[in-house]
């Protein structure tokens, strides 16, 4: 089968379009024929070797952590899916970018009617990170007012619309050209980064989620009233920060789910959350896919294509 491999960690020019085996199942595992793959910032952060939990032993692998298809063929002990099924996942650091990814069975969604393969693609990962920023780690509840840090991207654009569910009221930051989309999302108020201060306009909120990082997570801090929680997904936010006493920070790394896929799938079939595809490209343009994840205000997700 044809993959995406690094065999070290580097820029663009490690990664490498080869032939590979097709992976077989194991145990409580099922095989999907990948129809299209979603790609995220954590793909270049591993092919840079930034990301901590892959280090040079796992190498080489291949990239890719989300994957929509067919199931081809289950392992010893997997009964609730069968050949044909549509499904989708978020997966481990090995395995997303190829025609075939090995998934294990509880990580893994049916894929409602309602969504096309593109948008299938985009979500699980995605999903699963904005989920359980606001949900398990933010404690999100009705009414509350939230700040969300990079509301248009992957995650983002997830996140704006999950916490608009879920009855809070939202702010959330862009730049100047990505404030009509942040509106399009359901935010109660999006904030110019680059000509408003967030610290200014927030006060007492319940929870920040920041997917930013550096100067703008610690500056976080002061919008959060008492007993206020900020979540990032990339860095663990300074609790000897000055303003921090009193607030509580978490970092996380999503985790992959099957029944949480599966609601999150509900969501978007029932039409209360929408997942918006910024672009489309072949499995053999990843370098370029990436290239341009990395360097353009992306709307949504970036996806790739895989078969037909």
């Amino acid at each position: 089968m044809k993959a995406i491999r690094i065999e070290q960690f580097g820029g663009p020019e490690v990664m490498r379009f080869c032939d590979v085996e097709v992976p077989e199942p194991l145990a409580g595992e099922v095989l999907v024929k990948n129809f299209f793959v979603g790609i995220n910032p954590v793909d270049y952060k591993i092919r840079e070797g930034q990301y901590p939990e892959v280090k040079q032993d796992k190498l080489p692998l291949t990239l890719g952590r989300e994957v929509a298809g067919l199931v081809e063929k289950v392992g010893q002990g997997v009964s609730d899916f069968k050949k044909g099924d549509r499904v989708f996942a978020m997966i481990g650091a090995d395995g997303g970018y190829a025609e075939y990814s090995r998934v294990p069975a509880v990580h893994l969604a049916r894929i409602p009617h309602a969504l096309d393969w593109p948008v299938a693609a985009g979500v699980p990962l995605a999903g699963h990170t904005a989920w359980q920023a606001l949900v398990e780690h933010g404690q999100i509840e009705q009414g509350q007012k939230v700040l969300i840090h990079g509301g248009t991207g992957g995650v983002g654009h997830l996140a704006v619309q999950f916490a608009k569910v879920k009855g809070a009221e939202v702010y959330a930051t862009a730049s100047t050209d990505s404030l009509p989309f942040l509106r399009k999302l359901g935010a109660d108020r999006a904030i110019d980064y680059k000509t408003e201060r967030f610290e200014d306009i927030c006060k007492e909120f319940d929870l920040v989620i920041d997917l930013i990082g550096g100067d703008t997570q610690a500056r976080s801090w002061q919008v959060l009233g008492e007993g206020g929680r900020l979540v990032s997904t990339l860095t663990m936010p300074e609790a000897s920060h000055p303003q921090a006493a009193g607030k509580t920070g978490a970092r996380f790394t999503a985790a992959p789910r099957g029944e949480e896929l599966t609601e999150i799938a509900g969501l978007i079939e029932a039409g209360n959350v929408q997942v918006y595809i910024a672009k489309v490209f072949e499995l053999e343009a990843a370098v370029q896919a990436l290239d341009y994840l990395a360097n353009e205000h992306v709307h949504g997700k970036v996806v790739l294509h895989i078969s037909d």
